[in-house]
């Protein structure tokens, strides 16, 4: 029996969600400044959990160091199972994990379709002699990959810009072709850095009923960072707080509202 089962199966006999993530004691730090701090927080399969603090809480480090970006100086990183010791980005996408960034890294002169279809790349098996020349096997697989891309397409209601270069499009939408490369990698846990950033109110609407869609359609395990306390209140959970690189809050999002450390922190009053 391998760990993600031995987990699994501990979760059913006690009831309890299966935890998917476990960060434990984790500490970052640049040079001598800390911007993670001996933090701890889990992410139950299944679940949106919400990362949030005012700026410089150190947010975006710590999706850092989940998808193995940032290797972290002290603390442990449990992913379904089994305790990672230092991994690249391209490791922790080839064993399901997935993210977007705070700001759009997308092949701007591509199509959208294009976009889309280069997250498919983990999952492309036949070799690359066969791609090189568009034949046999490799033809069968890309078939295969461009009907999984399109019905990405649809999900996301963008099919009336699957060929327009992803830099002549406005922001929200490029939000929503980057969320859509992100989900052709099929991953179990989708790390989500401000997904709603710069867009307005009804785009804002959008990504969050696309973000419950692929929770509960799709069953994917989501994490994301969001300034909007509303939207977080509406998608989340459960909530960590984080402020100065250190954790002062974590529970569901009505616990997390009422807690005075993070009233403090947001209103400025504790610094």
């Amino acid at each position: 029996m391998n760990a993600a089962t031995e987990t699994a199966v501990a979760a059913e006999a006690t009831g309890e969600p299966e935890v998917m993530l476990k960060v434990e004691n984790v500490s970052l730090s640049f040079g001598g400044v800390r911007a993670i701090t001996n933090i701890s927080f889990d992410i139950r399969k299944g679940e949106i959990r919400a990362i949030i603090g005012p700026n410089g809480a150190g947010k975006t480090s710590m999706l850092n160091v989940i998808n193995g970006f940032y290797h972290p100086q002290e603390g442990v990183i449990t992913f379904k199972g089994a305790a990672r010791s230092k991994m690249r980005p391209y490791e922790a996408a080839s064993q399901g994990i997935a993210r977007t960034f705070q700001n759009v890294a997308l092949f701007k002169g591509m199509s959208t379709l294009d976009n889309i279809m280069s997250g498919r790349t983990l999952l492309m098996k036949k070799h690359f002699f066969w791609h090189l020349f568009h034949y046999g096997p490799a033809r069968t697989e890309e078939i295969e990959h461009r009907r999984k891309v399109e019905e990405i397409i649809d999900f996301l209601e963008i099919q009336h810009i699957r060929r327009a270069p992803v830099g002549r499009l406005p922001y929200g939408l490029q939000k929503r072709v980057e969320l859509g490369r992100a989900l052709a990698m099929e991953p179990e846990l989708l790390l989500l850095d401000e997904p709603m950033a710069g867009m307005n109110l009804e785009e804002k609407e959008d990504m969050s009923r696309f973000i419950l869609d692929v929770n509960s359609q799709f069953g994917t395990t989501i994490a994301l960072i969001e300034h909007d306390m509303g939207v977080v209140m509406d998608l989340s959970d459960r909530v960590v707080v984080l402020d100065y690189g250190k954790k002062i809050a974590d529970g569901t999002p009505e616990e997390v509202q009422a807690n005075q450390d993070v009233i403090d922190a947001y209103l400025g009053v504790s610094h």
